[in-house]
Order: C-alpha cells, then structure tokens, then sequence
C-alpha cells in the first residue's frame, strides 16, 4: 500500500517525505494559482539600556528598526535559498512591521516583529513570513550585542495563512 495519497501527499501529512522516509520537494505543478497571504510574528526581549538606544536611534550600526525591516524583506525574499525543501515563488508583498515596546504589563523591553507575505501562486507564503520575522529578530541582536548580549529571540509562530486547499488558518 502506498505512504502518499491520490494527491501526492503521505497519508501521516509529511508532504516532504517520500514513500521510503526520504526528503522531497513537494511537486506543486498541477496545483491552480491562488492568493496566498500568512502572517507571522515574534519579538526580541532586550535590556533597559539596548531597548532606550533602539527607540532613541542611537546605535553605533544605525537605525535598529529599519535595517530590521529591510532584513525581513530581504529574508522573505531568500527563503528558497536558507530552507531547502522550499520552492522559490514569486512575492507579490512583503510588509514587515518592527517596533520597540516599553516595558508594560505584556512584558519587558522589546523589540515586536510582524511580516505580511503575499503571493499569487501554488503554494502558501508562510515559510516566506516565518523567515521575514527571523531574519528581522537576528538583525536586531546583531546590531545590538555589543549592548546585550543576553537578548533573547522569542515567540516566533505563524498567526495566520489564507489561501490555497486548506483555506484559512488562524493561530489559537
């Protein structure tokens, strides 16, 4: 009996593993083009003094959030070329929002990551949007660890996914 199903898929959800165990890029060929959207987030928790030189633009390698930013454009755009199984697919927008958050009730100083990806093609945009948020959260330790080097890269997860056979996804 065969590990895949009509559609190519293992019948265990691993779509990346052939019948034997080994890895595969999924053939996405004769899947229709949709609109595909995911979301994604995460945060860097950061000291007093780190978070006071990123909200103050202050740091000796420049503006913390921008360069933020443009890694997490950049990092949705590279996805195909950090995660191996991934197709390279055509990025219609990529949004990445980066904002450092004061200590409040929700927790300490930190740095707030959120990417938006869209596409038009057969297959979903979420690895794109988790790599956007990593890539951001890794640029900010880098330009900060001479401050902190005791910052912590948290909470990276997908929020959302529309598009494409399963619909829509929303985190819980």
């Amino acid at each position: 009996m065969s590990a895949h199903r009509k559609d190519g898929h293992r019948k265990d959800g691993l779509s990346h593993l052939d019948a034997d165990g080994h890895p595969r890029m999924v053939d996405v060929g004769a899947k229709a083009d949709t609109e595909r959207v995911a979301i994604a987030e995460g945060r860097v928790l950061l000291s007093e003094a780190a978070w006071h030189i990123v909200a103050e633009g202050r740091a000796a390698k420049g503006d913390v959030l921008a360069v933020a930013r443009l890694a997490g454009i950049q990092g949705a755009k590279r996805t195909a070329d950090l995660i191996p199984l991934c197709h390279p697919l055509p990025i219609d927008a990529v949004e990445v929002e980066v904002q450092a958050r004061p200590a409040d009730a929700a927790g300490g100083f930190r740095v707030e990551i959120r990417a938006t990806v869209r596409t038009r093609w057969r297959t979903g945009v979420e690895m794109e949007a988790l790599t956007a948020v990593s890539a951001a959260a890794l640029t900010v330790y880098d330009m900060i660890k001479a401050v902190d080097r005791g910052m912590r890269i948290e909470g990276i997860r997908l929020l959302e996914k529309q598009g494409g056979r399963s619909g829509t996804w929303t985190a819980g």
